[in-house]
């Protein structure tokens, strides 16, 4: 059997510090989410691996990700927040990866898409930082709506010795089911080889309370058809998708999107095509 990775999942406890995304709206998760409440749902779903991924703009939300990864068998990876402006952001990825747990960083991300700023990811500061995550060994998340597209295929351009990987599909608007503009934006990432997509977070961009996995193929489907199997992740978006689906249904979910696939594909886009692009210390 291959190794199984959810390339995408979160830890947090809103009593210790403040998620401002977490408005009324997901009430239901706004709550604490840590290790033990997700170990039996792995065990149960025979996920071997996870990368834990930030929730909130804040370096000490970093370091406690990386903390709890140390202590934390399944956690293969962390991807944390720091400030891409920072003229000194080499010293403190540098100190990152030599503290507690810095062996498990492998990557960067930052809510582009809560930017006023559309073309934030082009700004010469930002793209500075962007090549000192490089310079890092580290891959970037990019968490970007169709809005942001066009700058974030300008930043992908530019620093195209980067490992970048589109979270959620860059959030297709399956509720109102007007993909063009979406489809028109991310198509051009297909011929970016260094840039992969992960397949997660759709329950959520669904009507949460009365989605079906079949409205979920046609965004899976363009998406096969731009990164193919080599260049899919699956990530779970645990526990953010417990506004809509169990793990196991959103497992679920991305099989049935996925349709007739072989089982070598099946197993990169579930496994091994994270453990590539994160480079991530397990087999």
């Amino acid at each position: 059997m291959s190794v199984v990775v959810d390339a995408h999942q979160h830890f947090w406890d809103p009593a210790d510090a403040d998620y401002p995304w977490m408005t009324d709206e997901v009430a239901p998760i706004r709550r604490p989410y840590m290790p033990w409440d997700l170990r039996p749902l792995l065990a149960e779903a025979g996920v071997d691996y996870t990368v834990v991924v930030q929730a909130r703009s804040d370096l000490e939300e970093t370091r406690e990700l990386l903390r709890l990864a140390a202590g934390t068998d399944f956690v293969a990876g962390v991807v944390g927040w720091v400030d891409l402006t920072r003229p000194d952001l080499g010293d403190v990825l540098a100190e990152l990866k030599q503290g507690e747990g810095g062996d498990k960083l492998v990557g960067v991300r930052h809510q582009v898409h809560d930017e006023p700023d559309e073309r934030w990811l082009v700004r010469d500061d930002v793209l500075r930082g962007l090549r000192s995550v490089r310079d890092a060994g580290l891959a970037y998340d990019l968490l970007v709506r169709a809005r942001e597209l066009p700058a974030a295929l300008a930043a992908a351009r530019a620093v195209d010795d980067l490992r970048l990987v589109i979270d959620h599909l860059a959030k297709p608007p399956i509720r109102s089911g007007e993909s063009t503009e979406w489809a028109d934006r991310l198509a051009p990432f297909a011929d970016l080889g260094h840039v992969s997509c992960k397949i997660s977070g759709m329950v959520t961009e669904a009507d949460w309370r009365a989605w079906r996995p079949e409205q979920l193929a046609p965004y899976v489907e363009r998406a096969w058809e731009w990164f193919g199997d080599r260049r899919c992740l699956f990530g779970s978006d645990w526990p953010v998708c417990l506004l809509a689906a169990s793990y196991q249904e959103v497992i679920g979910a991305c099989q049935s999107a996925l349709g007739e696939i072989s089982d070598p594909a099946r197993a990169r886009v579930f496994g091994a095509n994270a453990v590539e692009f994160y480079r991530l210390g397990v087999s």
